[in-house]
C-alpha cells in the first residue's frame, strides 16, 4: 500500500525503470495512429512470459504516462508483433495487457505466428477466446506488416513493422532521462527560488549598520548562486531541444515524430516556465534588495546622525560655555579669539551635518521606504545647524559691543589716569610765581579739552547704549569709573581754584622747611618731605604737595601712574598708596638713623683709641645710655630688608596685617622708654664731653646725641598716625576691620609704654612692682576719703579739702601716689610718685554715681569701712576708669566661681 500511495505521491520516471526500458519488451515509437492515437509496440519477445508483472506494469504505465493528455485521450494502440511465436505466446501476451494496461485502448493489432500451423490455431484461438481477454476494444489478427499498413501509415511504424519511422531505443531512453532530469531541475530551482523569496520575505532588518551589511552580502551570494543555477538549468533545457532536435538539424527532409514534437514542447514548456520563474524572481529580488539597500543606506545615515548629532551637541554645549562677555579688552579679545577658534572648529560638524541633511533629503527624493524617519532627522540637523550659526552671530554682537564698551571704560579710566599724573607732576615750587600758575592753568585746561574722546558725558545715553551687555558687575565697574572722573574732575576743579588765586596775586613762594638736624651726603636725612602730587580729599585748603622732583617722589609718581594704569585706582585708593609710600621711605631714613647711632656712637665707646676721651661717668655705661637700642635697629633693619611693606602698595589692605604680626615684637619699645629716664641723667652728666663731640663731628651731624636718641620714642607714636590716614581713606572697603584692629592695637602699645614710664617712677613702695600684675590704668585724680572709725573732724575735713593723688590701678591692686617734680640743674623737671595707700582689688567695691557731680565715683573697702571719693578731670575719663575696675572685679567673681 505504500509502494503505491508512494507511486500515486511521485509518478514514475525513466530512472525508476531504466533496466526494464532497456529490455525492450514495449516501445512507445511515436508513431500515431490516422486519427492520432499513440501507438505502443510490444517487439518479439523471447523471454515475455518471464517478465515479472510489477516490471510489466511499471514500463506499461510508464509508457501511457508519456503522451499528452490530449494524445491519450483518443485511445492508444497496441501492436503486438509475434510474428516467429506460437499462438501460446500470443494469448499469455493478450492475455497480461488485458489484464494491466492502464490507458485507454482504441485498437489492438496483432502480428500473428508466421508458420501456417500457428496462423490455423491462432485464427481459431482468438474466435474462441476473444471474450476471455476482456478486452472492450477490437482485436485485429493481421497476417503481414503489408495487412498494418492498411491501418497504420508507413510513416508512422518503425523499419520492423515494415515503416519509415526513425528509432533508436537508447537514444529515446536517453531523451526520455534528460528531459525527466530538466523537469526536475526546473522543479528543484523554482522550489529553492521559492524558499529564498519565502526566506527574504520573512527576513527582519537589521537595526546597524554591520548587520545590515552581512545580510545583503549573505542575500546577494544566494542571490548569485540562485541565478548560477538557473544559468545552468536554462542551458541544460537548450542543450537538450538541441538533441531532440538534432535529426531535423542535420536533414532537411526528416521529420520529428509526434512523440518527439511533445518532447520538444515539453522541453520549451520547462524552459517558459524557468523563463518565468526567473523574471517573477528577479522582479522580487530587485524589490528586496532595493529594500536591503535603501536599509543599508538608512542605517549608514542613523549612524552617520548619531555621530553629527554627537559633534554637533558638543559644540552647542561648548558655545553655551561661552557665557562670559568679559570684564576687560583682553579679556573680551581673548573671548573672541577663543569665539573664532569655535567657530572654525565647527565648521567641519556643520559642513558634515548640511552634507548628511542634503543626503537624507536625496534619499527621500528616491522614495526610500523610512521618509518618516529621515526627514525629522533632516530638519533636526538643520535646526542645528542654524541655532549654532545664528547664536555664534549673537555672541560675537554681544562680544562686539562688550569691547566697544570696555575701550571707552579703558579711554575713561586712562583720562584718569592722565589727570592724575599731570595733577601729580606740577612742581610746587613752579607753580608759586604768577606765570607758573598761569602754565599750570593752560595744561590743566588744555588737558579737560580731552575729556570728550571718552565718550562717558552722558551716562544715560551709555547706559541705553550698552543696557543689553549690563551686567551687574560690569555696570558696577561703570559707575566706579563715572565716579572716578567725578572724583577728577573735582580735583582738576579745586587745582584750578587754587592755581587761579596764585595767578591772580603774586605771593611769597613757599620756603622749604629744613629737617631736623641736616644729614651729610653719606646718609639719608633724618626727615624727608612728603611725596607730592596728590590733593587730599580732605584737605581744607587746595594748596600744592611739595616738589616732586625729588628721587622718592619721582618714583612714587611713577608708580601711581602704573597702579592707575593696571588696576583703575580711585583717589583714596591713591592716597593709601601715598601714605604707604611714606611709611616706606621714612622706615627706611629711620633705620640709617639707628644705624648711624649704633656705629657712629655705641660702637666708637669700644674704640681703643677713643678710650682715653670717655668720660668716668660713663665708663660701662653704654646699655644705660643706648638702652635695647640695638635690638630696636635689628628688628627695623630686619623688617625693611624683607619688603613686607613694598607689597603692601599693590594691595594696601595687607598693611593692617604687618602691624598685627608684629605686635608682640613692638614691645621692645615698652624696655625703651623705661629706660630712657637714666639714659636722659646720664647724658646729662656726660652730654658735654669731648668723646661725643668728635662723635659729632665724625658723623657730620648738626644735632647731638641726645635728638637722636628721641627718635625710637617719636617713632613708635608716628604708626598710629599714618594708620589713622589709612583709615580715611579705607572706610567701608575691605581691610578696614584690619585696620581698626591695628590702630587699637598700636595705641595700646602706646598707652603701655606711657603708662610703664610713669611706673618705674614710683618711689616709696616696699612690695615688687612686678608683682602686682598688669598696669591697667594711671592718671591724676582728686581724691576725699571718709573713715567710719575715724575723728569727726576728719570726716568733716574729708569733705572740703580733696588730696592730689596719682592713681595707679593694676591686675592685684590700686596704689594712690602723690606726684613731685623736681628741676635738675637747668633741665625740664622730672616727675616721681610718692607711695601712700593701696586697696586689694580683691576687698574693694565701687559707688559709679556720687550725686551732686557726674564725674566722682566711689571706691570702698572692708563693707564701706574706708571711703575714697574720686574726681576725674571728665565724664569721660571717669568712665573708662569705672570700665577698667568693673572688668577687674567681673575677672576675679569668675575666677571664684
Amino acid at each position: 500500500t505504500d509502494e503505491i500511495m508512494q507511486q500515486e505521491i511521485r509518478p514514475l520516471v525513466a530512472v525508476d525503470i531504466i533496466e526494464q526500458l532497456h529490455r525492450q519488451f514495449a516501445i512507445l515509437s511515436g508513431g500515431r495512429g490516422k486519427d492520432g492515437a499513440p501507438i505502443i509496440t510490444f517487439p518479439e519477445f523471447a523471454g515475455f512470459s518471464d517478465i515479472p508483472d510489477e516490471d510489466f506494469l511499471n514500463v506499461v504505465t510508464y509508457l501511457t504516462s508519456i503522451p499528452s493528455l490530449e494524445a491519450a485521450s483518443i485511445g492508444f494502440i497496441i501492436i503486438i508483433d509475434r510474428r516467429r511465436d506460437k499462438w501460446s505466446t500470443v494469448k499469455a501476451s493478450l492475455t497480461r495487457i488485458a489484464g494491466a494496461f492502464p490507458g485507454n485502448l482504441q485498437l489492438v493489432f496483432v502480428l500473428r505466428p508466421s508458420r501456417f500451423i500457428q496462423r490455423t490455431i491462432a485464427d481459431i484461438g482468438i474466435k474462441l477466446y476473444r471474450d476471455d481477454f476482456k478486452m472492450k476494444v477490437p482485436i485485429i489478427m493481421l497476417n503481414s506488416v503489408s495487412d498494418l499498413h492498411g491501418y497504420i501509415d508507413k510513416s508512422q511504424l518503425t523499419r520492423e513493422l515494415g515503416g519509415t519511422l526513425e528509432y533508436g531505443h537508447s537514444q529515446w531512453i536517453h531523451h526520455r532521462t534528460a528531459i525527466e532530469n530538466f523537469a526536475m531541475t526546473v522543479k528543484t530551482t523554482a522550489q529553492m527560488l521559492q524558499t529564498f523569496g519565502t526566506d527574504l520575505a520573512e527576513t527582519e532588518l537589521p537595526n546597524d549598520v554591520q548587520c545590515t551589511e552581512e545580510l545583503l552580502s549573505a542575500h546577494t551570494d544566494h542571490h548569485s548562486k540562485l541565478k548560477d543555477e538557473l544559468k545552468l538549468a536554462v542551458k541544460q533545457g537548450a542543450t537538450l531541444l538541441t538533441c531532440i532536435r538534432e535529426p531535423v538539424t542535420r536533414s532537411a527532409n526528416s521529420k520529428l515524430s509526434p512523440d518527439e514534437l511533445e518532447n520538444v514542447a515539453t522541453v520549451e514548456r520547462l524552459l517558459a516556465q524557468l523563463d518565468e520563474t526567473e523574471k517573477a524572481f528577479d522582479q522580487f529580488w530587485t524589490k528586496h534588495h532595493l529594500k536591503l539597500e535603501q536599509c543599508l543606506q538608512l542605517r549608514h545615515f542613523e549612524h552617520d546622525f548619531r555621530e553629527v548629532k554627537l559633534a554637533l551637541d558638543n559644540l552647542m554645549e561648548a558655545q553655551a560655555g561661552f557665557a562670559d562677555i568679559g570684564d576687560s579688552v583682553t579679556r573680551v579679545e581673548h573671548l573672541l579669539r577663543e569665539q573664532k577658534q569655535l567657530e572654525e572648529k565647527g565648521q567641519e560638524p556643520l559642513e558634515k551635518a548640511q552634507s548628511l541633511a542634503l543626503h537624507g533629503e536625496q534619499l527621500i527624493q528616491n522614495n526610500h521606504y523610512a521618509v518618516d524617519s529621515i526627514r525629522p532627522k533632516c530638519v533636526e540637523l538643520r535646526r542645528i545647524c542654524d541655532d549654532f550659526t545664528n547664536e555664534t552671530k549673537k555672541k560675537y554682537d554681544i562680544l562686539g559691543k562688550s569691547l566697544e564698551l570696555h575701550k571707552q571704560l579703558d579711554k575713561a579710566s586712562q583720562w584718569c589716569e592722565a589727570g592724575i599724573y599731570l595733577l601729580a607732576s606740577q612742581a610746587v615750587d613752579k607753580c608759586q610765581s604768577q606765570e607758573g600758575a598761569e602754565t599750570a592753568l593752560v595744561e590743566i585746561e588744555k588737558f579737560l579739552v580731552t575729556a570728550k574722546e571718552h565718550q562717558l558725558s552722558n551716562p544715560k545715553e551709555f547706559y541705553n547704549q550698552f543696557d543689553m551687555i549690563l551686567t551687574p558687575e560690569i555696570k558696577a565697574n561703570a559707575q566706579r569709573i563715572l565716579q572716578k572722573l567725578e572724583d577728577v574732575q573735582e580735583m582738576f576743579d579745586k587745582r584750578q581754584v587754587s592755581l587761579k588765586k596764585l595767578a591772580a596775586k603774586q605771593t611769597r613762594p613757599v620756603q622749604p622747611v629744613a629737617p631736623h638736624p641736616e644729614s651729610s651726603p653719606k646718609r639719608a636725612s633724618p626727615k624727608i618731605t612728603r611725596p607730592a602730587g596728590v590733593v587730599y580729599p580732605s584737605s581744607s585748603d587746595n594748596t600744592l604737595a611739595c616738589d616732586p622732583n625729588s628721587a622718592s617722589n619721582s618714583r612714587w609718581i611713577s608708580h601711581i601712574a602704573a597702579r592707575v594704569y593696571s588696576q583703575n585706582l580711585d583717589v583714596t585708593c591713591v592716597t593709601s598708596i601715598h601714605i604707604i609710600n611714606e611709611l616706606i621711605e621714612t622706615e627706611r631714613v629711620y633705620v640709617e638713623e639707628l644705624q648711624s647711632i649704633i656705629e657712629g656712637y655705641a660702637s666708637e665707646m669700644d674704640n681703643p683709641s677713643l678710650v682715653h676721651l670717655i668720660p668716668s661717668a660713663l665708663q660701662n655705661k653704654k646699655e644705660i645710655l643706648f638702652g635695647n637700642l640695638p635690638e630696636i635697629y635689628e628688628f627695623h633693619n630686619r623688617h625693611v630688608e624683607t619688603g613686607e611693606i613694598e607689597n603692601c602698595i599693590e594691595n594696601p589692605e595687607l598693611l593692617a596685617r604687618c602691624f598685627l604680626k608684629r605686635k608682640e615684637d613692638l614691645q621692645i619699645y615698652e624696655k625703651y622708654c623705661q629706660n630712657k629716664p637714666r639714659s636722659e641723667a646720664l647724658w646729662r652728666q656726660c652730654g658735654d664731653s669731648i668723646f661725643f663731640q668728635e662723635c659729632q663731628r665724625k658723623l657730620d651731624h648738626k644735632l647731638s646725641l641726645d635728638a637722636y636718641l628721641l627718635k625710637p620714642v617719636q617713632r613708635i607714636t608716628k604708626y598710629q598716625l599714618l594708620l589713622k590716614e589709612m583709615l580715611k581713606c579705607s572706610k567701608n572697603s575691605e581691610g578696614t576691620a584690619e585696620l581698626e584692629e591695628a590702630l587699637a592695637t598700636m595705641l595700646d602699645i602706646i598707652k603701655s609704654v606711657n603708662d610703664s614710664m610713669h611706673q618705674i617712677a614710683i618711689t616709696g613702695y616696699e612690695g615688687d612692682v612686678s608683682e602686682l600684675g598688669k598696669l591697667l590704668m594711671q592718671g591724676s585724680f582728686n581724691v576725699w576719703t571718709d573713715h567710719k572709725k575715724g575723728h569727726n573732724k576728719v570726716k568733716d575735713l574729708a569733705r572740703f579739702k580733696p588730696m592730689q593723688r596719682h592713681l595707679f590701678l593694676y591686675t592685684k591692686i590700686l596704689l594712690f601716689c602723690k606726684k613731685r617734680e623736681e628741676n635738675t640743674d637747668g633741665h625740664e623737671k622730672t616727675a616721681s610718685y610718692s607711695f601712700k595707700n593701696s586697696l586689694k582689688m580683691s576687698t574693694v567695691g565701687i559707688t559709679e554715681n556720687v550725686k551732686g557731680d557726674s564725674k566722682k565715683f566711689e571706691i570702698w573697702y572692708n563693707g564701706r569701712e574706708e571711703v575714697y571719693i574720686i574726681q576725674a578731670s571728665s565724664v569721660e575719663l571717669k568712665n573708662t576708669w569705672i570700665s577698667e575696675i568693673r572688668k577687674v572685679l567681673t575677672g576675679q567673681l569668675e575666677a571664684c566661681r
